[in-house]
């Protein structure tokens, strides 16, 4: 660093934070270390009684913190992410749109592995509002050189490693089982709360079918549904109660069931298949009056077309386990299948 004149400095990165102080008004930092000077900022500094100041001499191949954090924020970012302006070499990163969260964990790691690199991010696979901070690119040192920027390219060549998925609009039918419901002893409380997921998300319900507990009824509005919707889902029977006849049903639709069980609570009961590439989805009971269960973080990767897996659902298990907060819940900002 070098001592200057400040009515020299316009343009150079200033090498010490100066504090102001107005007496009654104000005491703190008026310019940070890694400013980079502007002509009106020459008589405040004056005024605060700072005729000289320190300054950061840049090397030929050093890159200023906010010009690193804009490049690394520019490289890593794909589909539906904007950058706000760089500030103390950091620069924040929000969705352009309502959607799903991809992170390429493997390349976020090798650019943290890096020296005077932090990007840090929301989990992948979380679903974010338009405008919501998704991730923050920050550049720790004053300057980065530019040889690191150059790899950070490199890694990002392939594939961006940030970025998000708008979730399309979709048709989904209905299929509530049970006597009790069917003949009117109780009332369905299922297509209200399916109603509502699904409109959360964009999407519709088009048609709801009652049907008794009968595996060939169940089977054949299962069928019946298939061919007008991109999804389906059925409620009711989802246990291993002998008359619990629902998974049953829909085997003999011909559907590949994926996955009867689930290692995540609420929603270990649930099953996935799929019937001529329409997504099945049978809701335990808990889908009725727990607020969030597994069908929560399944149903926006339905939506945007990933293949569901049993070893996707097998790894749900790790942070399978919702925690009930008595204050409420604050889903999905929390660790429930993180």
């Amino acid at each position: 660093m070098k001592i200057i004149h400040v009515t020299n400095a316009v343009g150079l990165v200033l090498g010490q934070d100066l504090t102001r102080v107005v007496p009654g008004e104000f005491k703190g930092v008026a310019f940070h270390k890694g400013h980079i000077i502007c002509p009106e900022d020459i008589p405040v500094m004056m005024n605060m009684g700072k005729d000289h100041v320190y300054i950061l001499e840049l090397g030929p191949g050093d890159v200023h913190e906010n010009a690193a954090a804009e490049q690394l924020s520019l490289l890593s970012a794909g589909a539906n992410i904007i950058q706000e302006h760089a500030s103390e070499g950091k620069v924040k990163m929000l969705a352009h749109t309502f959607g799903l969260l991809d992170i390429q964990i493997d390349k976020l790691l090798q650019i943290n592995e890096m020296a005077g690199v932090a990007l840090s991010t929301l989990h992948s696979g979380t679903l974010v509002k338009k405008d919501e901070v998704v991730a923050t690119a920050k550049i720790i040192p004053l300057t980065l050189p530019q040889d690191t920027l150059d790899h950070i390219e490199r890694i990002c060549a392939s594939e961006k490693i940030i970025s998000i998925r708008p979730i399309p609009a979709k048709k989904s039918g209905l299929v509530v089982t049970g006597n009790e419901v069917f003949y009117g002893r109780i009332k369905d409380r299922f297509e209200e709360v399916i109603q509502k997921k699904i409109s959360d998300l964009g999407s519709c319900l088009s048609k709801t079918i009652f049907v008794p507990d009968d595996t060939e009824k169940i089977s054949s509005a299962i069928k019946e549904l298939s061919l007008e919707n991109d999804l389906v889902f059925v409620t009711g029977g989802m246990s291993v109660d002998p008359d619990d006849i629902t998974p049953l049903a829909v085997r003999q639709t011909g559907a590949e069931v994926i996955v009867y069980g689930t290692p995540v609570l609420p929603g270990a009961m649930f099953l996935f298949a799929y019937l001529n590439d329409t997504p099945i989805l049978g809701i335990p009971a808990c889908g009725m009056f727990s607020k969030i269960t597994v069908l929560d973080v399944i149903l926006p990767k339905v939506l945007v077309g990933d293949k569901i897996t049993s070893r996707f659902i097998a790894s749900l298990g790790h942070g399978g386990l919702c925690r009930t907060c008595s204050e409420g819940c604050h889903y999905p900002n929390c660790s429930f299948c993180k």
